[in-house]
């Protein structure tokens, strides 16, 4: 019989050949392994930050910490330069981006996460605080009773100071030339609402924070709230 060359390109394998062409890239495929995508979760507020909003006992009420998944590293009580162009003393109140500034010397001012009014219950412009209250009690408007009368009406004789009260641990109440405006920088006992437009036409505060900043404020301190 005639001996036949294959070219090169054509030689039928050998056997061996075969089997590594076969087996090899099966091996060599089980080595590779797939990246799973894992979720970047949000990096949460340090342990110092955290601490300040711990469980407390004041005015012989409890008050609960608040749980740092609900804190956004935001809404952290913290220095950081003056926005505002006020004087020292002033708080101002930025009800778009959720935050009250306590402007302070040199260019700083205390910064703190704040809920506030949903739209068309918001106050703005310049008030005072007329005057300051620990655990106050709290009655709800008339305009409120009217507007949810199934959700306010039980309290139309007014609710005591206390852990379940909506003003919270502290309360700060605004006039206008001598006048209540009917809205106040509070506590509350939702701290996971701070950073929202859920309360109704008020400025609240995780209770630690209005705790802080009512040991700093004076009766009669200039607060500005902007548009929001």
């Amino acid at each position: 019989m005639r001996h036949v060359d294959f070219p090169a390109a054509s030689r039928p394998l050998s056997r061996r050949a075969l089997f590594s062409s076969l087996v090899l890239p099966l091996a060599l495929g089980a080595c590779v392994t797939t990246k799973e995508e894992v979720p970047v979760k949000a990096p949460g507020v340090a342990p110092s930050d955290a601490a300040r909003y711990g469980a407390l006992t004041d005015g012989g009420y409890s008050i609960p910490g608040v749980d740092p998944d609900d804190i956004k590293v935001r809404n952290v009580r913290q220095l950081v330069k003056d926005p505002t162009g006020q004087e020292p003393g002033t708080l101002v109140v930025d009800p778009k981006n959720r935050f009250l500034y306590l402007v302070q010397e040199n260019g700083r001012a205390l910064r703190y996460g704040v809920g506030v009014g949903r739209e068309g219950l918001e106050f703005s412009g310049t008030a005072n605080v007329g005057y300051k209250r620990e655990w106050p009690s709290w009655r709800p408007t008339d305009a409120m009773i009217a507007r949810e009368p199934c959700r306010y009406r039980q309290w139309a004789g007014g609710m005591a100071g206390g852990e379940t009260n909506p003003l919270g641990a502290r309360a700060l109440y605004l006039f206008k030339n001598g006048k209540d405006t009917l809205y106040r920088i509070h506590g509350t006992n939702e701290p996971w609402t701070i950073g929202e437009a859920v309360s109704s036409g008020c400025i609240r505060m995780m209770n630690q924070d209005v705790i802080d900043i009512y040991r700093r404020v004076p009766d009669g301190a200039k607060v500005v709230v902007l548009s929001g």
